[in-house]
């Protein structure tokens, strides 16, 4: 096995793909793309994709599915309230430092799941969760 062929490689790879996948589709269906993998030093967690619908920030969490990995929850089950719990610490922290508390926002899932040779199943849910309080 070469060392890149671990599951977490194959994981971070599919994951890659995924996100590459979602900002196009998001794109087509006229997002605009405000900021993409943002992090912020002490807040553990990253959004995935920060893009704006119209007048209204689009916390966009990707999560994408091979199916190789039909053992774990689908894509929707995969943002559970830790990952909430982090995207909303991340989302806040988003908004502060850029100064853009008053915009209106909300957090959306995009779930993709490949299969190799056919086109992806993607499904988006538009205010997917609401805030969680930490």
């Amino acid at each position: 096995n070469a060392p890149d062929s671990s599951p977490k490689q194959q994981a971070r790879r599919t994951g890659v793909r995924g996100e590459t996948y979602a900002y196009w589709y998001l794109r087509r269906h006229g997002y605009v793309l405000v900021a993409r993998n943002y992090t912020s030093p002490g807040i553990k967690g990253e959004l995935d994709m920060v893009d704006y619908d119209g007048p209204v920030l689009a916390f966009v969490e990707v999560k994408t599915r091979t199916p190789a990995e039909r053992d774990q929850p689908s894509p929707e089950q995969a943002v559970n309230a830790d990952k909430r719990r982090n995207i909303t610490r991340m989302a806040r922290q988003f908004l502060r430092t850029r100064r853009a508390e008053a915009v209106p926002y909300r957090f959306d899932v995009l779930a993709i799941e490949s299969r190799s040779g056919t086109r992806p199943a993607v499904r988006l849910h538009k205010g997917a969760f609401a805030p969680e309080t930490t």
